[in-house]
């Protein structure tokens, strides 16, 4: 058996061997006139230092001025296949009404070549996990399902186009959205603080008005809509005072006779059933029945309800929303296109063009909110790697100077990043802060093997010129290979193949970037600047 394990590799290594030799032929070519060309272009480095450092310099700050170009976001946009939309039609609309138009939906996605199938659901019913705006005879939700393959761009088009078709059914409020990978808020919260509801609704509608009114804003909504029609009883006090009552009892007994008080239980075999005592339902079905309704049953003097106070049929608010026990209208708003950090100050700029009443105050939440605390505690776990990376090298190197030339590639890193990131169209996100920190530690390795070997042939009595250009010649086929195997390790992951590659994607795109400029620009400055700070003598 071991014999045979031993030729099975044996033929394997000769036939990689016979495979790989065109690669290898290749490779070693492209070494060599890399070679050639590395060391006459480090020796013109090393008599121009001034000049490498100044373009090293501006090739940093001019990435610097493009990072707003790229945009921002918390998460990139995972492209799923499907899609839910909630349908709000106008409070008291019944349930087959809703169902109508729910179907009329159906009808119209049908249409959609890229739809494969829906499947809906009319009103709440006796869900406990309905929330107060998906509750009621006159909600409804439509689950879209897209055809294989799914791609971020197609799954957007076919959004769009359902967006404009279903926009064109008549009192009904659309919201898209996809299914809850992450705990995420909506893209864009504006809230509206303040007491009074009135004033709330007010400004409310003016902010919802005005981001309407822009493009890149899509499914506006704001908390603070038109409830259900209820009876509303309101009492005069002092009217009640004088007649002896008192206004808690009598909302008591109101509440009693309308929505019923368990007198008894009534067993029967081997169940409880609630015996529930209330007026009778033709004398609580008009607000004129209501307001002859008798408040004081047990009285020899039988008051009606009508004598202290006032019964109307109004619309009373679909929910009171509360930030740190506040009352707050809550504006949220997908975005049509561009960036989240584009869309927060196009938002603001909304926001301040809006006169706002006394004791009102609007900002801006949502995931920009989430996107910033986030984005703070990237830089600050960012700037620790870096200086765990400091002390590492200090310790290995026994000084402070030599990691701190190596440091410099972790700024020539930043350089390719963002350039890739513009290349390939990607925004800043958590995911390329992970790609940043994962890049602080993989590209200080080159130069640590580069200032190392330098270190050493100076040791060994070399004069500083000549063992840079000697370190720089002898480790530029290790640093080659290992930036070519992490580059094409992480390839696949730059493509975008697979489900949930937009999010994996731009982590690829941010290391691969980062660490091609890193190399080449270590291999040029690291030793330049090396040989402008260490001042260090060897005795020989």
């Amino acid at each position: 058996l071991m014999a045979f394990f031993m030729l099975l590799f044996g033929g394997i290594s000769w036939l990689m061997g016979k495979v790989m030799i065109g690669p290898v032929w290749g490779f070693n070519a492209f070494y060599n006139m890399l070679a050639r060309s590395y060391e006459v272009l480090l020796a013109h480095a090393l008599r121009q230092r001034v000049l490498v450092i100044v373009l090293a310099l501006a090739a940093f700050g001019g990435t610097v001025l493009m990072i707003p170009r790229l945009g921002l976001e918390l998460i990139p946009q995972m492209s799923q296949g499907e899609f839910n939309i909630e349908f709000q039609a106008d409070p008291g609309t019944p349930l087959t009404n809703t169902d109508t138009i729910i179907n009329d939906a159906q009808l119209i996605a049908a249409t959609i070549p890229a739809i494969e199938r829906t499947f809906s659901v009319s009103g709440s019913g006796n869900r406990l996990d309905a929330s107060p705006e998906k509750a009621g005879e006159n909600w409804g939700q439509l689950s879209v399902v897209l055809k294989k393959p799914v791609t971020t761009e197609s799954e957007e088009a076919a959004l769009q186009e359902l967006r404009t078709k279903l926009g064109t059914i008549p009192g009904v409020q659309l919201k898209f959205s996809r299914p809850t990978l992450f705990s995420f808020k909506t893209p864009l919260e504006i809230e509206v603080e303040g007491y009074n509801l009135d004033t709330l609704k007010s400004v409310s509608q003016n902010v919802t008005l005005a981001m309407a009114k822009s493009d890149r804003f899509a499914d506006v909504k704001s908390t603070v809509e038109a409830g259900f029609p209820e009876v509303q009883i309101k009492f005069d006090h002092e009217r009640a005072a004088r007649l002896g009552l008192s206004v808690p009892d009598i909302a008591d007994t109101v509440v009693k006779q309308i929505r019923g008080d368990i007198a008894t239980k009534y067993s029967f075999r081997d169940r409880k059933i609630d015996v529930l005592v209330r007026v009778s339902e033709e004398d609580r079905t008009s607000v004129d029945k209501i307001s002859a309704l008798i408040i004081n049953p047990e009285s020899d003097r039988p008051i009606a309800l009508s004598a202290i106070a006032e019964v109307s049929l109004g619309i009373g608010p679909s929910e009171i929303n509360r930030v740190s026990q506040e009352r707050v209208a809550i504006i949220s708003a997908n975005l049509a296109y561009g960036a989240l950090d584009e869309a927060a100050a196009e938002a603001q700029s909304i926001v301040d063009r809006i006169p706002l009443p006394v004791g009102v105050e609007i900002r801006v939440a949502g995931q920009n909110e989430e996107m910033q605390q986030s984005f703070t505690s990237m830089q600050y776990a960012l700037i620790l790697a870096v200086f765990l990376v400091y002390l590492v090298m200090a310790s290995i190197f026994e000084s402070l100077l030599h990691p701190f030339v190596i440091l410099f590639s972790i700024p020539l890193a930043i350089i390719g990043a963002v350039w890739g990131l513009y290349l390939t169209g990607s925004t800043i996100s958590v995911v390329v802060f992970i790609g940043l920190i994962m890049l602080a530690g993989i590209v200080v390795n080159n130069a640590i093997v580069l200032i190392d070997l330098i270190n050493q042939l100076r040791a060994e009595g070399m004069a500083r010129m000549a063992a840079i250009q000697e370190g720089g010649r002898s480790r530029l086929r290790p640093i080659i290979m290992t930036t070519l195997t992490t580059t094409f390790g992480m390839l696949p992951l730059a493509l975008g193949f697979g489900e949930g590659a937009e999010v994996r994607a731009p982590m690829a795109i941010t290391v691969i970037g980062g660490l091609l400029m890193s190399t080449l620009l270590t291999l040029i400055v690291i030793p330049v600047v090396y040989s402008l700070v260490d001042r260090k003598q060897y005795n020989n």
